[in-house]
């Protein structure tokens, strides 16, 4: 069964009048939290997509480089956004939601907050109101700020980059301190491991583009402290 068909299968089970929000309640465990990942990135883009005041083709195709979404599943894809974007609930209320999910594994939090930085940028600019919303959803995740910085800098062009920041290690770290949360770094990469976290499949391919920046600040790092 395809996860946009467990998706179809969870929107039909709400009951006349129930928020979207009410799916995440009943999405608290593997496999279905693959499902309800879906869901929060669609229902958080949908809501980031308020903040900027307009949804825009790129966005779209931003949505379909994440989720690939096969012919006959658009109305359901399409079904989620509105359901989102119409819910009175703010995007706290969501994210709050989320954050209860997937209390067990940060992790999780981090692979679906690329996605909304994916989703973010996908225009060829990065709005000041996504920038507040995107800071907003990680102090509710609980991401702290050198995370959030390294985010910013992996996906906002402009954005300063520091590959302490990247690997969370101080700038007086020991090159082994430095070594060890490279080495960590890239384990949580691996796609076997991000799947068990309930990441569908289809984000994983996000995860090459942070192994980049992992392996690039380990380089910089050892680079200057072997200088």
């Amino acid at each position: 069964m395809s996860i946009w068909t467990r998706i179809t299968d969870a929107l039909a089970a709400l009951a006349s009048g129930e928020s979207l929000s009410a799916v995440l309640d009943r999405l608290r465990t593997p496999p279905e939290r693959s499902v309800a990942f879906t869901i929060a990135v669609i229902a958080l883009g949908a809501k980031m997509a308020k903040a900027d005041g307009q949804v825009t083709r790129d966005e779209v195709a931003a949505f379909r480089e994440i989720f690939a979404i096969p012919p006959g599943e658009e109305a359901n894809a399409a079904r989620v956004f509105n359901l989102a974007r119409q819910d009175v609930a703010g995007f706290d209320a969501y994210a709050r939601k989320i954050k209860g999910m997937f209390r067990d594994d940060d992790r999780i939090l981090l692979d679906l907050m690329e996605g909304l930085f994916h989703i973010s940028v996908a225009d060829g600019s990065y709005h000041p109101n996504e920038d507040a919303f995107l800071t907003e959803v990680a102090r509710i995740f609980g991401i702290g700020d050198r995370c959030f910085r390294a985010l910013r800098a992996r996906f906002v062009s402009d954005a300063p980059r520091d590959p302490y920041d990247v690997l969370g290690v101080e700038h007086d770290a020991p090159i082994s301190e430095v070594r060890s949360a490279w080495k960590q770094a890239v384990r949580d990469c691996h796609p076997d491991r991000m799947v068990a976290r309930g990441v569908p499949e289809e984000a994983v391919r996000l995860a090459e583009r942070r192994l980049v920046d992992i392996n690039r600040a380990w380089e910089e790092i050892s680079a200057k402290q072997a200088a």
